[in-house]
């Protein structure tokens, strides 16, 4: 039995249980990254740092709103644009917040040039992402981060939370990804599902089941990107139109990278 058993969703063909989900799909991500809301909470305490605690924010690839959920908790008056292309995880990201005028959310590409006409503004105190852009090769990293740069405003900052993997230390990694998929099997042992399992459960959802099979003729299966080093992000950063970027967060197998423009 997973996190989101039969009681999580509803019975009819429009509405589900968007909290369910929300828990389903931390829980989910969880299972990758235990360490997953550390990363949030050095991210929110960098935004108050650098922009106070009434940021105007972009959520690039905003999933199913996971740093938005984060940032209107803690910043009462933030307000926030999402922007993602999945049609499943944009589903309930709105399910979500419908009603909450702090928050509205743009269907994308980040790969089309031309995705920031679709935003409702022309600049940000914050742009953040999680999680997500390791899908990207580098060459279209590079060109998303210099349009980044263009909407970030002066003294704003941007913050990617990621896989950063430093090639140079081969055996390091080598431990880390043991240790890491022991535990990892443990907990599904425990019932925690995969990414297999947690998009299963989600087609089998009728409120689901429509926007999950367009999502995967968008993407197909998982495919992952470009892991490059922290310090190859903070590089291209600079290169890119940012004044300063460095880690300010790490783990094992990730970090947190800050550009401030």
């Amino acid at each position: 039995m997973t996190d989101l058993d039969s009681s999580a969703t509803t019975t009819t063909e429009t509405t589900a249980d968007w909290a369910g989900w929300q828990r389903s799909w931390d829980r989910q991500q969880e299972w990758y990254m235990p360490d997953r809301e550390d990363r949030f909470r050095i991210m929110l305490d960098m935004v108050e740092a650098v922009v106070g605690p009434v940021p105007r924010v972009l959520d690039l690839a905003c999933g199913t709103g996971s740093i938005s959920a984060r940032l209107l908790a803690r910043f009462p008056q933030a307000t926030s644009t999402g922007v993602d292309l999945d049609p499943a995880l944009l589903a309930i990201a709105e399910g979500t917040f419908a009603g909450d005028e702090r928050i509205s959310f743009v269907t994308a590409d980040l790969k089309d040039p031309d995705w920031p006409a679709r935003l409702p503004y022309d600049s940000y105190d914050a742009v953040l992402t999680a999680t997500a852009l390791h899908w990207l090769h580098r060459e279209p990293l590079v060109a998303l981060y210099g349009q980044v740069a263009e909407l970030v405003r002066d003294g704003g900052v941007f913050m990617n939370a990621d896989h950063m993997i430093d090639e140079s230390t081969p055996r390091i990694n080598a431990a880390e990804r043991a240790q890491r998929h022991a535990r990892m099997e443990a907990a599904r042992a425990d019932g925690v599902p995969d990414w297999s399992e947690w998009w299963r459960l989600a087609a089998q959802d009728p409120a689901l089941a429509e926007p999950t099979a367009r999502r995967f003729e968008i993407y197909g299966d998982h495919a992952d990107g470009d892991t490059p080093s922290a310090a190859w992000h903070a590089r291209v950063l600079r290169e890119q139109g940012f004044g300063e970027a460095r880690p300010v967060w790490c783990s094992p197998s990730d970090a947190l990278v800050l550009a401030l423009k």
